[in-house]
Protein backbone atom coordinates (compact mmCIF):
# COMPACT_ATOMS: atom_id res chain seq x y z
CA UNK A 1 0.00 0.00 0.00
CA UNK A 2 1.49 3.33 -0.67
CA UNK A 3 1.83 6.20 1.47
CA UNK A 4 -1.37 8.33 -0.44
CA UNK A 5 -3.16 5.25 0.49
CA UNK A 6 -2.29 4.89 3.87
CA UNK A 7 -3.35 8.20 4.45
CA UNK A 8 -6.77 7.91 2.85
CA UNK A 9 -7.57 4.99 4.73
CA UNK A 10 -6.40 6.88 8.39
CA UNK A 11 -8.65 9.82 7.28
CA UNK A 12 -11.60 7.95 6.57
CA UNK A 13 -11.05 5.95 10.10
CA UNK A 14 -10.74 8.92 11.77
CA UNK A 15 -13.75 10.57 9.88
CA UNK A 16 -15.41 7.19 10.98
CA UNK A 17 -14.95 7.51 14.94
CA UNK A 18 -15.59 11.25 14.75
CA UNK A 19 -19.60 10.40 13.90
CA UNK A 20 -19.43 7.24 15.60
CA UNK A 21 -20.07 4.89 12.90
CA UNK A 22 -18.96 1.51 14.12
CA UNK A 23 -19.61 -0.20 10.19
CA UNK A 24 -17.29 2.41 8.83
CA UNK A 25 -14.40 1.95 11.33
CA UNK A 26 -14.63 -1.95 10.66
CA UNK A 27 -14.67 -1.28 7.02
CA UNK A 28 -11.50 0.81 7.08
CA UNK A 29 -9.62 -1.50 9.57
CA UNK A 30 -10.33 -4.68 6.96
CA UNK A 31 -9.05 -2.15 4.37
CA UNK A 32 -5.89 -1.88 6.26
CA UNK A 33 -6.11 1.35 8.12
CA UNK A 34 -3.32 1.63 10.59
CA UNK A 35 -4.86 1.68 14.24
CA UNK A 36 -2.36 3.98 15.53
CA UNK A 37 -1.85 6.23 12.56
CA UNK A 38 -2.58 10.06 13.79
CA UNK A 39 -4.33 11.96 11.53
CA UNK A 40 -2.79 15.06 10.19
CA UNK A 41 -2.32 16.98 13.34
CA UNK A 42 -1.13 14.27 15.60
CA UNK A 43 -4.96 12.96 16.54
CA UNK A 44 -4.74 8.87 16.96
CA UNK A 45 -7.64 6.78 16.35
CA UNK A 46 -8.02 5.47 20.03
CA UNK A 47 -7.91 9.04 21.18
CA UNK A 48 -10.69 10.11 18.98
CA UNK A 49 -12.79 7.17 20.65
CA UNK A 50 -11.72 7.59 23.63
CA UNK A 51 -12.72 11.64 24.33
CA UNK A 52 -15.62 10.62 22.14
CA UNK A 53 -16.92 8.19 24.65
CA UNK A 54 -17.24 5.34 21.76
CA UNK A 55 -16.10 1.96 23.95
CA UNK A 56 -17.60 -0.07 21.28
CA UNK A 57 -15.07 1.97 18.42
CA UNK A 58 -12.02 1.63 21.33
CA UNK A 59 -12.14 -2.31 21.62
CA UNK A 60 -12.44 -2.68 17.67
CA UNK A 61 -9.03 -0.34 17.83
CA UNK A 62 -7.50 -1.96 20.36
CA UNK A 63 -8.59 -5.47 19.07
CA UNK A 64 -6.75 -4.04 15.27
CA UNK A 65 -3.54 -3.27 17.70
CA UNK A 66 -3.93 -0.01 19.23
CA UNK A 67 -1.79 0.63 21.97
CA UNK A 68 -4.06 1.99 24.80
CA UNK A 69 -1.05 3.96 26.27
CA UNK A 70 0.18 5.72 23.22
CA UNK A 71 -0.29 9.76 23.98
CA UNK A 72 -1.95 12.13 21.09
CA UNK A 73 -0.14 14.75 19.45
CA UNK A 74 -2.59 16.60 18.07
CA UNK A 75 -3.50 20.01 18.82
CA UNK A 76 -6.29 20.16 21.63
CA UNK A 77 -6.35 16.37 21.89
CA UNK A 78 -2.70 15.43 23.63
CA UNK A 79 -2.92 13.31 26.05
CA UNK A 80 -3.68 9.37 26.51
CA UNK A 81 -6.60 7.75 25.61
CA UNK A 82 -7.45 6.39 29.34
CA UNK A 83 -6.75 10.29 30.41
CA UNK A 84 -9.19 11.38 27.65
CA UNK A 85 -12.24 9.11 28.61
CA UNK A 86 -11.64 9.47 32.29
CA UNK A 87 -11.88 13.41 32.33
CA UNK A 88 -15.12 12.95 30.75
CA UNK A 89 -15.91 10.22 32.40
CA UNK A 90 -16.61 7.97 29.63
CA UNK A 91 -16.84 4.85 31.80
CA UNK A 92 -17.74 2.06 29.59
CA UNK A 93 -14.39 3.33 27.77
CA UNK A 94 -12.00 3.34 30.36
CA UNK A 95 -13.49 0.00 30.99
CA UNK A 96 -12.37 -1.08 27.67
CA UNK A 97 -8.77 0.32 28.23
CA UNK A 98 -8.34 -1.02 31.39
CA UNK A 99 -9.26 -4.26 30.01
CA UNK A 100 -7.08 -4.01 26.81
CA UNK A 101 -3.79 -3.24 29.37
CA UNK A 102 -4.34 0.57 29.61
CA UNK A 103 -1.74 2.05 32.64
CA UNK A 104 -4.31 3.37 35.22
CA UNK A 105 -1.04 5.34 36.62
CA UNK A 106 0.36 6.42 33.23
CA UNK A 107 0.52 10.44 32.95
CA UNK A 108 -0.08 11.97 30.26
CA UNK A 109 2.20 14.66 28.57
CA UNK A 110 4.93 11.77 28.62
CA UNK A 111 5.08 11.37 32.78
CA UNK A 112 4.45 15.25 33.35
CA UNK A 113 0.81 16.11 33.17
CA UNK A 114 -1.93 14.68 34.69
CA UNK A 115 -3.00 11.22 35.64
CA UNK A 116 -6.63 9.25 34.77
CA UNK A 117 -7.39 9.51 37.89
CA UNK A 118 -6.54 13.22 38.38
CA UNK A 119 -8.98 13.84 35.30
CA UNK A 120 -11.63 11.62 37.12
CA UNK A 121 -11.57 13.58 40.28
CA UNK A 122 -11.73 16.59 38.48
CA UNK A 123 -14.79 16.17 36.43
CA UNK A 124 -16.21 15.06 39.10
CA UNK A 125 -16.79 11.44 37.88
CA UNK A 126 -17.54 9.42 40.89
CA UNK A 127 -18.11 5.84 38.92
CA UNK A 128 -15.30 6.60 37.17
CA UNK A 129 -12.69 7.33 40.17
CA UNK A 130 -13.81 3.91 41.46
CA UNK A 131 -13.48 1.88 38.11
CA UNK A 132 -9.36 3.41 38.01
CA UNK A 133 -9.19 2.67 41.96
CA UNK A 134 -10.34 -0.91 41.67
CA UNK A 135 -7.89 -1.14 38.27
CA UNK A 136 -5.16 -0.09 40.56
CA UNK A 137 -4.76 3.39 40.38
CA UNK A 138 -2.87 5.15 43.33
CA UNK A 139 -4.52 7.50 44.91
CA UNK A 140 -2.33 10.47 45.78
CA UNK A 141 -1.08 10.74 49.48
CA UNK A 142 -1.79 7.23 50.11
CA UNK A 143 1.80 6.21 49.26
CA UNK A 144 3.61 6.49 52.24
Amino acid sequence: MNQRQRKKLSRQLIEAILVGDTARVKAALRAGADPERGDSEGMTPLYAASVGGKPEIARLLLTAGASPDAESSGLGSEGTPLCAASCWGHTETVRELLTHGADPNLHEDHGAGRSPLDWAVRGPHPETVALLITAGAIVPNQCA
